[in-house]
């Protein structure tokens, strides 16, 4: 079989299409013929060598869906020929991967391959609303990088779970008018506002708003915690700015306010079984129509570097996936 292998840091060209041995599943182990796999901003960081995981030689990649080839003594909760979904122990950037049962999930009808290769952004943004802001009905809520998959994603599943009003931010005019298709209310391009705070207001109705949901934080954080609401909740889920955010603690104790972190990444690590039911959740959500992962641009497997190219310029909308 042929996979993405990285022997050293650095830039996308440290991505290198070879010939390797196919896996074979051990004790508890799968192995998935992969369809599809998806382009991660926590693959590009991870390849820049600022992400955690062994270090090189790997092969990249968190998410993927395919079928069952092999099963591993022990692994009986899934069958040969049946389609999956899942985070693999191996990365993903392969045509054959290895993965446990536990964060291996049946991909019910209804639900295409670029949804279920999307595990990372459907179970971040129902996790991320659902689990850790715990959205109440009617609650407004603010969304950054609405324009991202994960961002479009959140929007609709913020929708499903019955939000008020959705305020998504994104950069440019373009990014914005595809948050709004996304189901955003109002769709604020920072990059034209001098007062992003303001602007959620003046969005909000002059209210600040219950939830922020931010992907980016860096500076925005310190733009958007006066935007937030008392007894709000403000969860960050990543650092796209490539910064972390600051915050002085008044701001938390004088309004009962909240500052939440999550990542998927360390449930698969400590608490695998705990992703199963926002993954599930957010199957029902597609197989019923409720959410639709916005299918960005699709390349070749052997392609990996030319897909994380386009996807770290910035010009990418939706979710970008690689197929063997």
């Amino acid at each position: 079989m042929h996979a993405i292998v990285v022997e050293r840091f650095g830039d996308p060209s440290v991505l290198e299409w070879r010939e390797v041995p196919d896996p074979v599943p051990g004790p508890g182990e799968l192995a998935i013929r992969v369809t599809a796999t998806g382009v991660n901003f926590a693959d590009i960081m991870r390849r820049q060598g600022g992400y955690r995981g062994a270090p090189p030689p790997f092969t990249p990649g968190l998410d993927c869906v395919g079928t069952v080839v092999a099963v591993g003594e022990g692994a009986h909760e899934f069958r040969v020929g049946q389609r999956v979904a899942a985070f693999p122990d191996t990365g993903s950037y392969a045509e054959i991967v290895l993965a446990r049962p536990v964060l291996t999930y049946a991909v019910p009808d209804g639900v295409p391959d670029e949804a279920a290769a999307s595990l990372t952004i459907l179970v971040t943004a129902y996790n991320v609303l659902a689990a850790v802001a715990r959205l109440q009905r009617g609650e407004s809520v603010v969304i950054t990088s609405g324009a991202g998959g994960a961002g479009s994603t959140a929007i609709q599943m913020a929708r499903a779970l019955g939000a008020g009003r959705i305020i998504a931010t994104a950069g440019g005019a373009q990014k914005a008018a595809v948050a709004r298709e996304a189901g955003a209310d109002v769709a604020i391009d920072h990059t034209s506002v001098a007062d992003l705070a303001a602007a959620v207001r003046e969005a909000n109705d002059g209210r600040a708003a219950d939830v922020i949901i931010d992907a980016v934080a860096g500076d925005t954080f310190a733009q958007l915690i006066p935007a937030l609401a008392t007894f709000g909740r403000y969860v960050i889920y990543g650092m796209a700015a490539g910064k972390p955010g600051t915050v002085t603690t008044d701001v938390l104790h004088t309004g009962n306010r909240a500052v939440l972190g999550y990542t998927t990444g360390g449930y698969r690590a400590e608490r695998p079984e705990a992703l199963r039911p926002g993954v599930e959740a957010a199957f029902r959500m597609v197989a019923e129509g409720k959410v639709h992962v916005a299918a960005g641009k699709s390349f070749a497997l052997r392609d990996a570097a030319e897909a994380q190219r386009f996807v770290e310029s910035r010009a990418s909308t939706g979710k970008v996936l690689l197929i063997p």
